[in-house]
């Protein structure tokens, strides 16, 4: 693997409307990096330009200006979409096959020898969930096993980096937590992991950088955990005590609040063990200290209004 599984940097890329064929920006000065081995997670509200940097990344439309770069290769090299899968948000496959033949002809598509072929699609099949040997053709499957044969397609030629555009689309809960146990299964493959997707509580919990695009221009990127820290609080968590003692403790480092039963305190760092001392002469118990975090879909909201206007 190289140093970096992707980069791109200031891409620029426009398209020619309407009758008088006027350019309209897609993509400006969009950049960003992926790390070989983690999960990434592209970000954006509809027209951000995501599709656009899917596409360029796949070789599918070719940048104005910028540089980019796919598994050490420049983008659009051939040799680098050798080492690449790809899994669309509404994929089309021949509803004719059944799962193993459809493997088979993506097999063949990579120019796989069929006894090489066979074994990895009976790995496949097991690593997605789908049974071996039935003869059920696709278009007798559901959304949630249309999607599982899709992630099996993409990695057909055992790919080192693989994309995914809005892997859990359309599914139920259930639905989008096999995608997401399947998504950190290939992390723990050594696979590097590229998916755009609007379930942000599901690129939370599976994410380990992400990049924020908005009106074609990266506004916020990093790792996930540094971007959803709040810098100088600490979140506390204390049990026992009363409403009386939540009162006092508000009056004295603000808010205290109750969450299923325990007592909560946002609080500045420096005044962490003052917090603790008070709890303990209330009767009260620490049950955690831990920096202060928002959710990520905290952090989208505020970063795309702060950046629209």
């Amino acid at each position: 693997m190289t140093e970096t599984a992707l980069t791109l940097d200031r891409i620029r890329k426009s398209y020619r409307t309407g009758l008088r064929r006027r350019r309209v920006p897609a993509v400006e000065d969009l950049s960003l990096e992926v790390s070989p081995g983690e999960i990434f997670g592209l970000l954006g509200p509809n027209g951000a330009g995501k599709t656009t940097t899917i596409k360029a990344l796949l070789g599918m439309v070719f940048p104005d200006s910028g540089y980019g770069s796919l598994l050490g290769r420049p983008l659009g090299d051939r040799r680098s979409h050798a080492r690449l899968g790809f899994l669309p948000e509404q994929p089309y496959f021949y509803g004719f096959l059944n799962a193993e033949r459809g493997l088979h002809m993506y097999g063949r598509l990579f120019d796989i020898g069929s006894g090489i072929l066979a074994g990895r699609i009976g790995e496949l099949l097991d690593l997605v969930g789908l049974p071996r040997g039935s003869h059920l053709t696709l278009d007798k499957y559901s959304k949630g096993m249309l999607q599982r044969f899709g992630i099996a397609q993409a990695l057909i030629n055992d790919p080192d980096l693989v994309i995914m555009d809005e892997p859990s689309s359309g599914l139920d809960p259930v639905g989008q937590k096999e995608i997401r146990d399947l998504i950190l299964g290939l992390k723990e493959r050594g696979k590097t992991v590229f998916l755009s997707s609007h379930q942000l509580s599901e690129v939370e919990s599976i994410c380990d950088s992400v990049s924020i695009v908005n009106l074609g221009r990266t506004v916020k990127a990093g790792k996930l955990k540094e971007l959803l820290s709040v810098p100088g609080s600490t979140t506390i968590v204390l049990s026992g005590g009363g409403p009386t003692d939540s009162d006092r403790l508000s009056r004295a480092f603000g808010e205290a609040r109750e969450v299923a039963g325990e007592t909560v305190l946002e609080v500045e760092a420096g005044k962490v063990f003052r917090v603790i001392e008070e709890a303990r002469s209330l009767g009260m118990e620490l049950v955690s200290a831990t920096p202060a975090r928002r959710s990520l879909e905290e952090l989208f909201l505020q970063t795309i209004r702060e950046t629209s206007k």
